[in-house]
């Protein structure tokens, strides 16, 4: 079997129409930040599209063979370049080598190739079915793609990082994002570029030309839509990114002196209504009488200073003995209180929901933890605070809080947004991802959420990005990375809601599945007509 395997590998290898479908997902790197060239999946996909194309007009071709093999490539070097940060955290602090840091994202980046393979073979199998229909019909793929991609976010808790959308946040499809959202802005893309391929092997020119038409004119109609409007009302916000280096943030010297880098850095922005601390931003259990007094000592001091502080917290609940990454509130929960709200097990806080693998919690951590240090990061044994958790209250705002990978997830965030949600707020730790570009991606899947839901955004890390968005995912402020510092400005509240605060992804599913159902239906007609013309 394994020398059967040897010739098939060198085959492929040698293949350059492989190579050519590496390149076109490996260069979709270029259109995520920091890069932001968002013109790069238009020209990648298109390109990609008609050679696919051209390989299936060949005689005696396999389609759905030649489109499963050539999706996970294309899956794969889309992967590969994209997340290749992953293993600066896995060699820098999970303990393993170089070697096996790499070998880990490799497969990692071969199961979520598995998706767009998926979504290929489905397209081939289908289009298969329909005798009259061309042998590749790739009119298909993006409504084929929206499953593939909601599979991709739910199977093993989801990773639904470096969605095709995200690329787009700063092109002219990112009006779309507060009708349709991100995954609407992937599917619109994916019917652009076929339709563009179709123009250009002069193939089925009129539905091209009907999609290309579709598209611009509901992008021109979104551009010229405003969903929420400013209520006249602004927040001056402080936001404290303390630079602790991810090397000694747990040791538990470290405790104090962190706890009050904080606090000294935050007592010189009291002129803020509302200061941000990043995720863990205190390292050290919420119950400890060591916490607890520091934690009185800052609630009081923001009460004195009409402030108030939101921080991220580990907390310990001796009935159950379970662990939670938390955010609570410090100072005052409204602008009338005399003193500060927070005590230990009010209910003014927030408990993270969706929790990162190997990272957060171990699957089957009693086989696991024992192999490599990966399996027993600091903080790996958290459980899930509830999927829906009221908004935190702070000096008479309304917060709307995730922390770290949650941003990811807009139907999270949709569970637990309200009509009275002023302001959204996301913290991280991304010190774990040292001076890559893995960062920057994380703040560009915030900046979508601004834009999707219409609420402005604040995102405060330990080492960065830092920054504030306004409600159409404009940054409007942000602070050096691995810089000790502190963002200050004022946020101009809105009110109102997006279509998509309020339908969600329902609108894109029943354009997907009826644009699906419509190219069947067509192929029946063209078989029958076929059929009476013989």
């Amino acid at each position: 079997m394994f020398k059967s395997f040897l010739p098939k590998c060198k085959r492929n290898i040698s293949d350059k129409t492989l190579w050519l479908s590496f390149i076109a997902g490996l260069n979709l790197v270029f259109s995520y930040a920091p890069f932001s060239f968002w013109w790069i999946s238009f020209i990648s996909l298109t390109l990609w599209f008609v050679h696919l194309e051209k390989l299936c007009q060949k005689k005696q071709v396999n389609t759905t063979r030649l489109l499963t093999k050539h999706s996970f490539i294309f899956g794969f070097g889309w992967f590969a370049s994209g997340i290749s940060w992953v293993h600066v955290s896995i060699a820098e602090f999970g303990g393993m080598p170089l070697f096996a840091s790499l070998f880990l994202m490799l497969l990692l980046c071969l199961y979520l190739a598995l998706f767009p393979t998926l979504a290929g073979y489905l397209t081939a199998k289908i289009a298969k079915t329909q005798q009259a229909c061309s042998k590749l019909n790739l009119w298909l793929l993006p409504s084929i793609w929206l499953l593939t991609e909601y599979l991709r976010g739910v199977v093993l808790t989801g990773f639904p990082w470096l969605s095709l959308g995200y690329g787009q946040i700063s092109g002219p499809l990112a009006p779309l994002a507060p009708i349709i959202g991100e995954l609407g802005i992937t599917f619109c893309l994916l019917i652009f570029c076929v339709a563009l391929s179709k123009l250009i092997l002069k193939s089925h020119t009129k539905q091209a030309g009907i999609a290309l038409l579709s598209i611009f004119i509901i992008t021109l109609f979104s551009h010229q839509q405003t969903w929420v409007s400013p209520t006249g009302k602004t927040i001056k916000t402080a936001l404290i990114q303390g630079n602790i280096e991810q090397s000694i943030k747990w040791q538990p010297e470290q405790q104090w002196p962190t706890m009050l880098k904080y606090l000294d850095l935050t007592r010189l922005n009291y002129d803020a209504q509302l200061i941000i601390w990043p995720e863990s931003a205190i390292p050290a259990i919420e119950t400890m009488s060591t916490t607890q007094e520091f934690l009185d000592m800052a609630n009081q001091s923001a009460a004195l200073n009409n402030a108030t502080i939101i921080t991220g917290i580990l907390n310990y609940n001796f009935e159950t003995k379970e662990y939670f990454n938390s955010l609570i509130v410090l100072g005052k929960k409204h602008h009338a209180d005399i003193n500060g709200d927070y005590y230990y097990g009010n209910n003014n806080r927030y408990d993270k929901n969706h929790l990162l693998p190997i990272g957060e919690f171990v699957p089957f951590g009693d086989l696991l933890r024992p192999i490599a240090p990966l399996f027993n990061l600091p903080q790996s044994s958290f459980s899930r605070g509830s999927y829906v958790q009221d908004n935190l209250q702070a000096n008479d705002l309304n917060i709307l809080p995730l922390i770290c990978f949650e941003i990811a997830f807009p139907e999270q965030l949709a569970a637990n947004f309200y009509n009275d949600s002023d302001i959204l707020l996301t913290v991280s730790n991304d010190a774990w991802f040292g001076n890559s570009h893995g960062p920057h991606q994380h703040m560009e899947i915030a900046r979508m959420r601004a834009l999707e839901f219409g609420r402005p955004l604040l995102r405060s890390t330990n080492t960065g990005v830092t920054a504030v968005t306004d409600h159409l995912g404009v940054i409007t402020k942000q602070i050096p990375q691995f810089e000790q510092a502190v963002l200050t400005t004022e946020i101009q509240l809105v009110s109102g809601q997006t279509p998509y605060s309020q339908y969600g992804r329902y609108p894109i599913w029943f354009i997907g599945f009826l644009l699906i159902f419509i190219n069947i239906v067509h192929n029946k007609v063209q078989n029958r007509t076929s059929l009476n013309t013989l």
